[in-house]
């Protein structure tokens, strides 16, 4: 019998965990003078401070205790309890795709500002289908072949998001070279260049393209993408899709670095107006 697959976590499982791992620290306490005091098991904690699971009543309770919480702040905790496992948007093909991209979906959605980066390749949100088929067929083989549809949908998906209200704002930078490889051919190539001209001159979309004139630079070593929430009790979130597997980066530090990296990023690649020429370009070349 195949292990029963563990449900990702929401925004709001995160936020939870976030306002108890303050608390705590507020409080001065570790996890194991936490566990003498209340009698919750250590692993309990731990998994309940990273989001992993969502803590019972009576232990958010014992820890609203032991950590002194105010009025307000109970409230916060059991409305996040209460919601913690609400997911907006779960779709049955969800099942053919992996846990932490599973769950990069729902955080991407629920974001108020995605910032991508990419030095290789046109970021996920601003793919055309044949150009996101040609890049899998590739990097992603079971996802270049018919019968495979689960990461094609969830790309469609993904795209989708952008046309609702209130869609997330998307900060895409890109490597000239990202625009200048010809993936799946000349005509998908032009397809995709043509898409990202039309996709940048909305309101809520904007596309930078780091020229080769500008060097090396900070980006070079891969890309990643930087989520902010509407709700600023909900923290941060860098997502990293690397060969040995996506990765979710958490803490304050790590957040802060790759959104200072974006902002690096942002200044030495041409402003939009230019980057839109330069695109332009590449579609008469």
């Amino acid at each position: 019998m195949s292990e029963k697959r563990q449900a990702p976590p929401t925004v709001r499982l995160r936020r939870l965990a976030a306002m108890l791992r303050r608390l705590r620290a507020t409080a001065e306490l570790t996890r194991e003078e936490v566990t003498e005091r209340t009698g919750i098991n250590g692993v309990t904690l731990y998994r309940i401070e990273k989001a992993r699971a969502r803590p019972q009543r009576r232990t958010l309770t014992a820890l609203m205790e032991v950590y002194g919480a105010d009025e307000a702040q109970r409230s916060d905790l059991l409305a996040a309890e209460r919601h913690a496992q609400d997911r907006s948007r779960v779709r049955p093909y969800h099942a053919g795709l992996s846990e932490h991209y599973t769950a990069y979906i729902g955080f991407e959605a629920e974001a108020r500002t995605v910032r991508a980066y990419e030095p290789s390749l046109v970021p996920g949100l601003l793919q055309t289908e044949r150009y996101a088929r040609a890049v899998a067929g590739v990097a992603l083989p079971e996802a270049g072949r018919p019968g495979a549809d689960p990461w094609v949908a969830a790309l469609r998906e993904r795209q989708a998001a952008l046309g609702v209200c209130p869609a997330p704002r998307l900060r895409a930078v890109v490597d000239e070279a990202a625009v200048r490889r010809v993936v799946g051919g000349s005509e998908v190539m032009r397809e995709q260049v043509e898409h990202l001209l039309r996709i940048a001159a909305e309101p809520r979309v904007r596309v930078q393209v780091i020229p080769f004139g500008a060097g090396a630079h900070a980006g070079m070593a891969g890309g990643f993408v930087h989520l902010e929430f509407p709700d600023p009790r909900d923290p941060e979130l860098v997502y990293l899709d690397t060969p040995a597997g996506d990765l979710f980066l958490e803490s304050e530090e790590e957040t802060r670095r790759f959104r200072a990296a974006f902002e690096q990023l942002r200044s030495v690649a041409l402003d939009p107006r230019d980057s839109a020429e330069l695109l332009a370009g590449v579609c008469r070349s």
